[in-house]
């Protein structure tokens, strides 16, 4: 977990303390110590060792955020993604997998991860994970209130709907994993503005860390498969090579 995990950085702001997280992980040292920084955030924690455990806890509600093992003893953790996804409702799923496994990661993103954290993870890193998630459903709840002033976009025959969270191309709706509609949406509504990476990171998933650009990468390419008809040569989201990305005017 590196120095970070040792000699904790306990100056976050705390979140809220009317917010309970899942935490879903088999290794009691791990589960530990991220149930701890939780704590420190505010918040209360529940624990689940596998995923039947998990989805019991899932079901008796009260849930607003779940950390989620991609390994877990009796069902992996996309299993329990795709159920807790099938529910319904919306809670943000940070899934910790192994920093090798691209694969697994781009198959947690597509049964409705909002994020991922490979491990070994740093302190740091994981309560600024979870700050984003808490912060962008406040930002969720904002919009939903403002819904009534949300200006529908459209851009040739792709079109955007912010208050109910559509999307639509030459009248098909497209599914969007919550992440992939803010992403969208941060773009068309800044047309022909370049973005870095970075920047994305930071004004998308509410962190920046040096090294995971490549989340901004994975979910550009899955985007571009749902929106785009040649994705290899895209109308609407354009490479800026050497800086980034951005909306085509």
């Amino acid at each position: 977990m590196g120095d970070s995990a040792t000699s904790p950085d306990r100056s976050s702001t705390r979140v809220s303390v009317n917010r309970t997280v899942l935490v879903v992980e088999d290794d009691a040292n791990l589960a530990q110590l991220v149930r701890m920084h939780v704590d420190d955030l505010g918040c209360q924690t529940v624990s689940a060792e596998d995923g039947t455990a998990a989805l019991a806890a899932w079901e008796r509600g009260g849930i607003d955020l779940v950390i989620l093992d991609l390994m877990l003893p009796d069902m992996n953790g996309l299993s329990v993604c795709r159920h807790m996804r099938e529910s319904g409702s919306y809670v943000p799923i940070l899934m910790l997998t192994a920093r090798s496994s691209e694969a697994d990661r781009v198959l947690g993103l597509d049964v409705g991860a909002d994020d991922y954290l490979g491990k070994p993870f740093s302190v740091a890193e994981l309560r600024a994970r979870i700050n984003a998630l808490f912060r962008r459903v406040d930002a969720l709840s904002e919009d939903s209130r403002e819904a009534d002033h949300s200006t529908v976009l459209v851009h040739g025959d792709l079109m955007i709907d912010p208050a109910r969270r559509k999307v639509e191309v030459a009248c098909r709706q497209v599914d969007l994993t919550a992440r992939e509609f803010d992403l969208l949406h941060h773009f068309a509504s800044q047309p022909g503005l370049v973005f870095t990476r970075a920047q994305l990171l930071d004004k998308v998933w509410g962190y920046s860390y040096e090294g995971y650009e490549h989340t901004v990468n994975t979910h550009i390419n899955r985007l571009r498969a749902k929106i785009e008809r040649d994705p290899a040569h895209p109308r609407y989201i354009q490479t800026v090579w050497g800086v980034g990305y951005r909306f085509a005017e």
